[in-house]
């Protein structure tokens, strides 16, 4: 008998309402890591997966958004510890993708960790910031409230993999959004661990899906759907006219947009609030006094 071993080579699926299934197209490609050795396939998301994975949010958004900020926050707070349970995996999926040394794969990793702890505190918090009791004259009460948005589709940054893959996911569902999410496509691996980090946390199904695959396949899908409420551009930083084309896209919807920056950000800054108001919307109440 030989005693040479025969590699197991994963092929990783999408994380759709919850469940893992593979892509409708059945198609995949290569992952490579920085080094151009093969480490797993992914699964190629197409766009009848984008519009299951939009079906999923919209179905989760109802009770996410019904829930009170604590328990938000709670459930934002159960991701990182399932996280920390799961360090030496996300340690080696950092390496594999982004070519760290185990030392700065671990620095990493804490900064993802710490930025989700971050987040979960804001869940309380962020209504007390932006919202408020409006001077009026007359007898009225006006109350402003902040509200989510509804479904927005998150493009995640191509570099930063598991870091700006949470600085984009962690403001809006914090808030009471529910995201569809297209990851890196050359760095998938942290996102795909992610995925199965929040299938086993108090996440419910369908309030965060994540398609590996191509931006600029499938965002364009995401753009124009009807039910997409927003739209994150951050992972197309720089291809300015990719950006343009979506822009112009989700206006004919009137979706929000975050715009995509010139170049992506430096991830390890702090963050504000801005993402997370991004995709919140004031509602403002009258209600007369004394009665």
């Amino acid at each position: 008998m030989s005693d040479t071993r025969i590699d197991v080579r994963k092929t990783y699926k999408l994380y759709i309402g919850g469940a893992f299934p593979r892509s409708e197209s059945g198609h995949s490609y290569v992952v490579n890591d920085t080094k151009g050795t093969f480490v797993a396939n992914a699964a190629l998301a197409s766009r009848k997966d984008a519009r299951d994975a939009v079906i999923a949010a919209r179905k989760a958004f109802g009770g996410w958004s019904a829930k009170t900020a604590y328990n938000r926050a709670q459930i934002l707070y159960r991701i990182a510890e399932v996280m920390e349970d799961r360090r030496p995996q996300f340690v080696e999926a950092l390496r594999q993708s982004e070519g760290l040394t185990a030392a700065r794969a671990q620095k990493a990793l804490d900064e993802a960790i710490d930025r989700l702890v971050w987040y979960a505190g804001w869940a309380d918090k962020i209504t007390q910031v932006v919202g408020g009791a409006n001077p009026v004259a007359g007898p009225f009460f006006n109350l402003s409230t902040p509200e989510p948005t509804g479904v927005v589709a998150v493009l995640a940054p191509q570099e930063s993999s598991l870091l700006g893959l949470i600085s984009v996911v962690a403001p809006a569902i914090v808030t009471g959004n529910t995201v569809v999410v297209v990851s890196s496509y050359a760095r998938p691996l942290p996102a795909v661990t992610f995925s199965e980090v929040l299938a086993t946390s108090d996440v419910p199904g369908g309030v965060v899906n994540i398609l590996t695959g191509s931006a600029a396949t499938i965002a364009p899908w995401l753009a124009s759907h009807m039910d997409v409420n927003a739209i994150d551009l951050t992972g197309v930083a720089g291809d300015v006219e990719l950006a343009t084309a979506l822009e112009v896209a989700a206006a004919d919807n009137l979706k929000r947009v975050r715009r995509a920056p010139a170049a992506e950000p430096d991830w390890s800054v702090d963050p504000g609030i801005d993402a997370m108001t991004t995709f919140l919307e004031t509602k403002t109440v009258w209600h007369p006094i004394g009665v």
